[in-house]
């Protein structure tokens, strides 16, 4: 039988060993196997041994516990749940952004004026909750977005970049332009979010300001690519 245990207290290469080497003595333990980083132990063992057990032949400085599955899938589901409450603002706003560029478009129905609108849209209402609180966006966009971490005044220009780019697409003002402009800027920001999603830190995303609190999120992934990729599709249309 196999059983995983959370083990706490072990701070070096060398506490792992030790808390390895003592549960590997005891008689009914087959294989057990310790990992620092996830503070876990896989223990397989011939005949059950209670936790108090194992307790028994580790330091005090150890703390160790079974490792309940079922709350451990309860929590995830229940964090899921929580930031897809959280993340309702953006998708109602995205709802509206769809709904709004498609019925300008709609008689007759123009996919190219569609995607415009859209981006303009877009970059237009982004701003608008960015520059609620210009003060407090550069601080939070710094946490993720490259070119802000190192040049501290992009953040605070940003917004207003947004605005431009929003105005040149409603009133297709240098539209190649706006798209290649598009194409840098989000794909720089993207570089940084699949960055902070891959290291799994709980940050804030900044896509609408600070004036709603939305955790960093798949979902910022999704929306910065949809752009690129409607930036990409209109800038061969363009071109061609």
């Amino acid at each position: 039988m196999k059983h995983t245990y959370i083990i706490t207290g072990m701070t070096c290469d060398g506490c792992r060993t030790s808390v390895e080497d003592k549960l590997n003595a005891l008689p009914e333990v087959e294989k057990a196997s310790v990992n620092l980083e996830t503070s876990e132990a896989i223990i397989e063992m011939s005949n059950h041994i209670s936790t108090e057990q194992l307790r028994m032949v580790l330091s005090d400085k150890y703390s160790i516990s079974e490792k309940n599955i079922f709350k451990t899938t309860s929590s995830s589901i229940d964090k899921e749940k929580s930031d897809l409450h959280q993340l309702f603002p953006l998708f109602l706003i995205f709802a509206y952004i769809i709904i709004a560029s498609a019925l300008l478009n709609k008689n007759p129905w123009d996919i190219n004026g569609f995607m415009l609108d859209f981006m303009g849209l877009f970059y237009v209402v982004f701003s608008f909750f960015k520059l609620l609180d210009l003060k407090g966006f550069p601080e939070s966009f710094k946490m993720y977005d490259p070119i802000a971490k190192v040049i501290p005044l992009y953040g605070w220009v940003y917004p207003f970049i947004e605005v431009a780019l929003g105005v040149m697409f409603l009133m297709r003002i240098e539209t190649p332009i706006a798209l290649i402009i598009t194409l840098i800027v989000l794909g720089i920001t993207t570089i940084g979010v699949t960055k902070t999603l891959l290291d799994k830190k709980s940050i804030q995303c900044a896509c609408l300001g600070t004036a709603l609190k939305l955790p960093m999120t798949k979902a910022t992934f999704i929306e910065n690519s949809i752009m690129i990729v409607m930036a990409i599709v209109m800038l061969i249309k363009t071109c061609n």
